[in-house]
């Protein structure tokens, strides 16, 4: 928790300061990517054998977003919403979404091509939906680092491979309609390598 307000503290903070540099050029994007969650299971469902393969549901599970920001020569303001909803054996059903506000800095490696690195903070929902439990979700603050390489193919359009790691807040309960099965987890962190299109104007 007190990592992810650092993080959010730091970003707002960056984001703030480099508004009046981004002010040239508007771009608007997809991304396409694999995410993969660390969860963290209470003590009631670590007593259950079946629930080991929480960390399977959502694991290299395909991820679409969308985003639009500004940048200029340094560096980049934008937001994004990522979406990913993934299954283990039809047993568990997860979905999670973000919200998240990002600022990249530049790093030069030629006239079209630049490294980028930054922060992400922003909002993140899960939503536990398995067959044969009660249907939970949860809303938390996330807070993380990004980084990758960007190649600019024309004026308008740009390609970047990335990788984002995220810390989080949120939980979900998994509570079996049966009563057989009872307990709570935590998503710790999240881990994405995504490909990008975006278009600038």
């Amino acid at each position: 928790m007190k990592t992810t307000l650092k993080l959010l503290t730091v970003g707002t903070t960056l984001a703030f300061a480099s508004l009046p540099a981004f002010a040239q050029d508007s771009f608007v994007g997809l991304t396409w990517g694999e995410t993969s969650n660390n969860l963290d299971r209470s003590s009631a469902l670590k007593g259950e054998p079946q629930t080991r393969k929480l960390d399977d549901i959502i694991n290299n599970s395909g991820t679409w977003g969308v985003r639009g920001g500004v940048q200029d020569d340094t560096g980049r303001m934008y937001l994004s919403y990522e979406y990913v909803s993934d299954t283990y054996s039809s047993r568990y059903k997860l979905r999670q979404q973000n919200l998240l506000g990002s600022y990249d800095l530049f790093l030069p490696l030629a006239d079209s091509t630049r490294l980028f690195g930054g922060v992400t903070a922003g909002l993140v929902k899960l939503e536990q939906d398995s067959p044969g439990y009660h249907r939970d979700s949860d809303l938390g603050l996330a807070g993380g680092l990004q980084a990758g390489i960007l190649h600019r193919l024309a004026p308008e359009f740009a390609v970047e491979a990335g990788y984002r790691y995220l810390r989080t807040t949120v939980d979900a309960n998994l509570n079996a309609r049966d009563r057989s099965v009872g307990g709570s987890f935590d998503l710790k962190s999240s881990e994405q390598a995504y490909l990008g299109l975006n278009y600038h104007f």
